[in-house]
């Protein structure tokens, strides 16, 4: 078992201390920089009073970016289906 590693991130001038697995620690500080990018724009392009405002606006467009990913992910799945069996049918006529 991997000793577990204690940092500290920075979200929206607010610390959190966390204690991970190693392996987790780059994609954490990967997903620190991108909310604080995200806080940065919302907070230049609109006028936002409260940071919970930010960070829920943050969480809504991550969450939509997962789920259009599932989602394309189906459709290319349907889509490369369909091909598949296609490429069956014609392969079943030379036989």
């Amino acid at each position: 078992m991997s000793e577990q590693l204690k940092i500290k991130l920075s979200i929206a001038n607010r610390v959190y201390p966390l204690t991970i697995n190693p392996s987790q620690e780059e994609g954490l500080r990967k997903a620190t920089k991108k909310i604080e990018a995200m806080i940065g724009q919302f907070e230049q392009n609109y006028s936002v009073r409260d940071k919970q405002d930010v960070l829920a606006m943050c969480a809504l467009q991550f969450a939509a970016q997962v789920e259009q990913k599932s989602i394309d992910k189906e459709y290319v799945n349907d889509e490369v289906q369909e091909k598949l069996v296609a490429l069956n049918e014609l392969l079943n006529q030379h036989i």
